[in-house]
């Protein structure tokens, strides 16, 4: 069996650029907020922000990037970069967000299998590395394919806003 190789040249400026400035253009940032923060302190509706539950110290919402459909995150409300940083309480309601979301993916999508991960730092993929988030998406056999690689591009069949509402809805109590 030879190993295959992948070339996607159009990465090595996003790795080779590790002190790039925060990018304000989506969500303004005041007073050195992360971009979480300032995400879930905008005064703006759950719907407009694709939040998806709120709890006393934690909080979920879609991912803007998805891999795929339902693609989403549960983070504390304050940002912290380690999950040694979080209080007791912050730890707890994190997991307990986590569990309702795999409940929620399964509900909303019905999937084959679910990813739960988190990449702390970005040598370990962080794309917002001041701000620890935990992954949940759900996932099919087979619904990975070469289109990010060849076009640039992901193919995703269902809007943002109809995931938000399909997960939202099946949320656990």
């Amino acid at each position: 069996m030879s190993l295959e190789h992948l070339w996607a040249g159009w990465r090595l400026p996003y790795i080779e650029d590790t002190d790039r400035a925060q990018d304000e253009r989506l969500i303004p940032r005041p007073g050195g907020l992360t971009l979480f923060e300032a995400l879930f302190q905008a005064e703006l509706p759950d719907e407009e922000r694709y939040v998806l539950w709120t709890g006393d110290t934690c909080f979920a919402l879609l991912n803007a990037f998805p891999y795929t459909n339902g693609h989403l995150m549960v983070l504390p409300q304050r940002g912290v970069t380690s999950l040694n940083d979080l209080t007791d309480r912050e730890y707890a309601e994190l997991w307990e967000g986590v569990r309702a979301a795999t409940q929620a993916v399964e509900a909303a999508y019905s999937p084959e299998g679910i990813n739960v991960g988190l990449n702390l730092g970005r040598g370990a993929g962080a794309g917002i590395p001041d701000h620890v988030h935990v992954h949940v998406l759900p996932r099919w056999g087979g619904d990975t394919n070469f289109m990010t690689t060849v076009a640039n591009a992901r193919v995703l069949p269902e809007s943002i806003g109809d995931s938000w509402r399909r997960l939202t809805d099946a949320w656990p109590a």
